[in-house]
């Protein structure tokens, strides 16, 4: 079990997948929204929460003050668990799962957002990240922030032409890999 952050459904538990997913920890949760709070960037926004588990990322964004978040998670069980955890946080309309790749998806889709956030598994191959993140680039409002969490291993991230590296930050073996759609 995990908790949300702050927000409206602050302190509520969610529930984590048994295996298949590494959930993002307190400390880099609350360090990835502390920008975004910061910066203004959730309030009434559309958010994607990509290779998303148990949604940890997506859930904290709307009770920080989100008007929606897109789920994109392909593992059937994960999938599940994100699902249960929706609708016991009284989501409903809030929350959209989508139980497919994000780069299948993200191709065919005509959806757009505001804000990004991605949690891929760490061992993705840098040229299927770079595929998604090119993929995501034109479904992305002007100067929207997207926000990648990857191994501290990895090295730089494989931004696209039209997404802007602005900063990047440790958190022992997690990396932060800020960035904004030019």
């Amino acid at each position: 079990m995990t908790r949300i952050i702050a927000g409206t459904l602050g302190g509520r538990r969610i529930a984590v997948p048994p295996r298949g997913t590494r959930p993002t920890t307190d400390r880099v949760r609350e360090a990835l929204f502390s920008r975004l709070d910061h910066d203004d960037a959730l309030r009434g926004a559309r958010v994607i929460d990509l290779f998303a588990g148990s949604g940890a990322l997506g859930l904290e964004a709307l009770s920080r003050g989100a008007a929606h978040a897109t789920f994109v998670e392909a593992a059937s069980p994960a999938a599940r668990v994100l699902q249960r955890n929706a609708r016991d946080l009284g989501l409903g309309a809030q929350a959209a799962l989508v139980r497919e790749k994000a780069l299948s998806y993200l191709r065919r889709t005509s959806d757009s957002w505001d804000v990004a956030l991605l949690d891929p598994p760490y061992d993705i191959a840098r040229d299927d990240l770079a595929a998604v993140l090119a993929a995501l680039a034109p479904r992305l409002a002007h100067g929207a922030p997207v926000v990648l969490e990857w191994s501290s291993r990895a090295g730089d991230a494989p931004w696209p032409a039209e997404i802007e590296p602005v900063r990047e930050k440790d958190y022992g073996e997690t990396r932060l890999h800020w960035a904004g759609r030019r």
